[in-house]
């Protein structure tokens, strides 16, 4: 992996779109932003492009024949595979995973979701410089994991493993303090699991969480599911996690004692 923070920063914003043409312009932009850039940036972009094809021979990127960073106007195109690319990698198997829910194709989904989620092993492009174009596209893939990791609670609820994601809930709420979701499903999950006290602890620390840092009280769903685990006799029907947005209408329970 090259060691200069220009070139990093250019090849990201490359790979992050393979064989795609990337304008110069947008590169220019992700290295000197959105002001006027010096009259100089074309040409250093090229020489950013020329280090960058040495040092992608040097670490044996590449192979004899294949040209990785390919000129071609007005930009750049970096001829990688998906399959060299663990944004992209990602991305095909949540899609995979997506079609196997709809299939009903539960435990193939689950696999593949937990696949998809082990690519990630730390902040995206951590240590890289950037700039507006890598900004947008760093909010893109956090927003697409959020997505994968609730579709992932969701489907293992469906297969009944509620109690077993209570560790991995743990993890979320203190990763994103202000998702109601997932805080909504920990509370749902601790329940399920006859932790009725713990359950409201969940909730009351939510409840802290969004009046101290938004002035905001919990959703009002979360709010009639605190008032009924108070008070679970008082349910005209037992409570399911289908009667709240947080867990999948497939897998009911009833009322903990």
């Amino acid at each position: 992996m090259p060691n200069a923070p220009k070139i990093c920063q250019m090849l990201a914003v490359l790979a992050l779109q393979p064989r795609a043409l990337v304008p110069a312009d947008l590169l220019i932009q992700e290295l000197w932003g959105e002001g006027p850039p010096p009259r100089s940036a074309r040409k250093t972009l090229q020489t950013h492009v020329y280090h960058a094809r040495k040092m992608l021979e040097d670490e044996k990127v590449t192979s004899p024949g294949r040209d990785l960073l390919v000129t071609k106007a007005p930009g750049y195109e970096f001829r990688v595979n998906d399959d060299e690319v663990d944004v992209r990698r990602f991305e095909r198997l949540v899609r995979q995973a997506r079609r196997e829910v709809e299939a009903g194709q539960l435990e193939s989904a689950a696999r593949q979701l937990r696949r998809a989620l082990t690519l990630w092993r730390g902040p995206v492009l951590s240590g890289v410089p950037v700039g507006t174009v890598l900004a947008g596209r760093i909010g893109r893939l956090e927003e697409l994991r959020i997505s994968a990791l609730e579709l992932r609670i969701e489907v293992e609820s469906w297969l009944g493993r509620l109690r077993e994601l209570l560790p991995d809930l743990r993890c979320l709420v203190e990763e994103f303090p202000l998702h109601e979701r997932f805080h909504g499903q920990l509370i749902l999950a601790l329940y399920h699991a006859g932790r009725r006290s713990e359950a409201l602890q969940a909730y009351s620390t939510l409840y802290q969480i969004l009046k101290r840092e938004l002035g905001l009280e919990p959703s009002e769903d979360l709010q009639r599911l605190q008032s009924e685990i108070l008070n679970p006799n008082g349910c005209d029907e037992p409570l399911r996690l289908v009667d709240y947005p947080y867990v999948s209408p497939a897998h009911p329970a009833a009322c903990a004692n």
